[in-house]
């Protein structure tokens, strides 16, 4: 009975794969979007392994699709002889038809951005969570880290006593 505990535990801290700490940073997200992605069988060994890269990445939207492009997915040294693996090509993203009609008005007319948050697994399949965002300029960044550092101190206070 522990063994399938042990099992249990392992696979849900290795649920995360990959988090962009830095899109937070840079942008306020207004709502989250949960993608499937298309992967190749090479880019999933690697995603096993922990081998990608978020942070300059963004999703763009052609022809009523969603893609994820700049994700650079390292390919294992072990990888078969006969794949040709191409580490930062364009994925496909896998959304809903009113999502994706949702994310083109955004995007398009009101000047909002699509980032990719992180990547997880569910399922046994590879899940991106994108964010509708807007960019921050540097008087919000300077704001949002001064109510975190508020935050922090209102916590300690009331620690105390």
């Amino acid at each position: 009975m522990a063994d399938k505990k042990s099992k249990k535990n392992t696979k849900q801290q290795n649920a995360n794969i990959a988090v962009n700490r830095q899109a937070t940073h840079e942008y306020t997200i207004e709502e989250r979007f949960e993608a499937g992605i298309v992967l190749e069988g090479w880019e999933v060994k690697s995603l096993r392994d922990g081998r990608i890269q978020l942070k300059e990445s963004y999703v763009v939207i052609r022809r009523g699709e969603a893609w994820l492009s700049g994700a650079h997915i390292s390919p294992l040294l072990s990888a078969s002889t006969h794949v040709n693996p191409d580490s930062i090509r364009a994925k496909k993203l896998l959304l809903h038809r009113h999502e994706l009609s949702k994310l083109i008005g955004s995007v398009e007319r009101k000047g909002y951005t699509l980032i990719p948050l992180s990547m997880y697994w569910k399922n046994g399949r590879a899940k991106l969570e994108i964010g509708l965002a807007k960019g921050k300029q540097l008087h919000d960044k300077r704001a949002t880290s001064k109510d975190r550092d508020w935050q922090r101190e209102k916590a300690r206070i009331m620690k105390k006593g």
